[in-house]
């Protein structure tokens, strides 16, 4: 891969996004869905112009893993500990019952319409059931989305996909264990040690690091710039301490994320760290690009009109059904339970349990083009229907929302 012109468009790209930013919302587009069209169409299947890396998947995995990292933590300092005390009946509901049966629909649908083995749908299931925080974050980001939308039904959305990307490696591991390659035991072993593990470094790293803050902030060390730093070299630390004990480092720095805001003084949150807006803006950028160059186009072709049915079935039953069901037990009225139904992107997350499946035992290439598919159309779905139903549901309600 030619990485002088690859970082030269993403500096461009960088260029008309921050020139832009402030009408980029009001328009059917986002950064993820620009970063995928510049791949695809400098990649080999259009210009040309660059060529995947020989270890592309390798690279991808690690991506996606540092990306979701940035993301969680952006999320986790956005939301005090009392304000997601309040939610933990809806949010429980959102991790426990509505993760699974999306995991479940999915495998159903795979299993019905592309006809593959139902152990591998079942992989498929697991890996596109959790929402993606760096999607979600992008449709309920900035200002526009802060002012149409009610604050809980941005809370709800954000704090599951923060959440449910590390729980969803249990469910993974699982799937896994369908398919022989572990036994029952070995999943449970290694699915409680990833949580606990993730709990305790978590736990721990976050709240010595905001007990350092707060000590820095005694002595007036501590800007808006390092601020930023500090929180990012944090979530960097968590996960590389996580991945050396084999822990789930997605579900570690979320939770490190929390442990910190309970351990500052809050200063730093929503108003002078704004990770999830750097990371929406600018870090999805080259992660979209790359996956835009490697996109499956020969496994796609194989997979026929089945798979756009499949994919278009998968982001309009996966997940809207079951919000629209349990709305009366999320306390939800109805143009929430829609919107919090419809917004719940695959994306970054599922390519990771994807690439995840693939280096642990391998993935039919079948799997890994529907499970690509999936992933593709919704980046570009939910950049096109973001900015349009922001407004749908702005006039739905009849009054400016806060």
């Amino acid at each position: 891969m030619d990485l002088s012109l690859f970082l030269a468009v993403f500096g461009g790209l960088a260029l008309v996004i921050a020139a832009s930013s402030a009408s980029l919302r009001k328009w059917p587009v986002s950064e993820p869905m620009l970063g995928l069209l510049a791949g695809v169409l400098l990649g080999p299947h259009v210009l040309g112009a660059l060529q995947p890396p020989a270890d592309q998947a390798a690279i991808l995995r690690e991506a996606t893993n540092l990306l979701l990292a940035l993301s969680v933590m952006g999320v986790a300092l956005q939301f005090p500990a009392r304000s997601i005390r309040k939610e933990v009946r809806a949010i429980s509901i959102l991790l426990l019952i509505v993760m699974p049966l999306m995991a479940a629909m999915t495998t159903g649908l795979g299993w019905l319409l592309l006809g593959l083995p139902l152990a591998g749908c079942i992989l498929l299931g697991a890996a596109l059931c959790p929402t993606d925080p760096v999607l979600a974050s992008n449709v309920v980001g900035g200002r526009l989305a802060e002012h149409d939308i009610p604050r809980r039904t941005r809370k709800l959305l954000l704090i599951e996909a923060g959440a449910n990307d590390g729980l969803a490696l249990p469910i993974v591991l699982i799937a896994i264990a369908v398919t022989g390659a572990l036994t029952l035991g070995d999943t449970v072993l290694e699915s409680l040690w990833q949580v606990a593990g993730a709990l305790l470094i978590g736990a721990s790293a976050g709240w010595c690091g905001g007990k350092a803050l707060r000590i820095g902030e005694k002595h007036g060390s501590t800007e808006t710039g390092p601020m930023l730093f500090f929180a990012v070299a944090l979530a960097i630390g968590i996960l590389g301490l996580s991945d050396l004990i084999h822990a789930d480092g997605v579900l570690a720095v979320f939770i490190g994320g929390l442990a910190f805001n309970m351990a500052t003084t809050g200063r730093e949150r929503e108003s002078e760290v704004r990770i999830d807006e750097a990371v929406n803006r600018f870090a999805v950028l080259p992660l979209f690009m790359l996956f835009g160059m490697v996109l499956p186009w020969d496994d796609w072709s194989r997979l026929g009109a089945g798979g756009i049915v499949f994919a278009c079935a998968v982001l309009l039953l996966r997940r809207l059904p079951v919000v629209l069901a349990l709305a009366p037990q999320l306390r939800l009225k109805f143009r929430d339970a829609i919107y919090l139904g419809w917004f719940g992107p695959v994306g970054v997350a599922a390519l990771f349990y994807l690439l995840l499946i693939e280096d642990r035992i391998g993935l039919d290439p079948a799997m890994y083009g529907a499970g690509t598919l999936v992933i593709a159309l919704s980046t570009v779905a939910f950049a096109l229907t973001a900015a349009p139903g922001r407004v749908v549901y702005r006039r739905a309600a009849g009054e400016k929302t806060r």
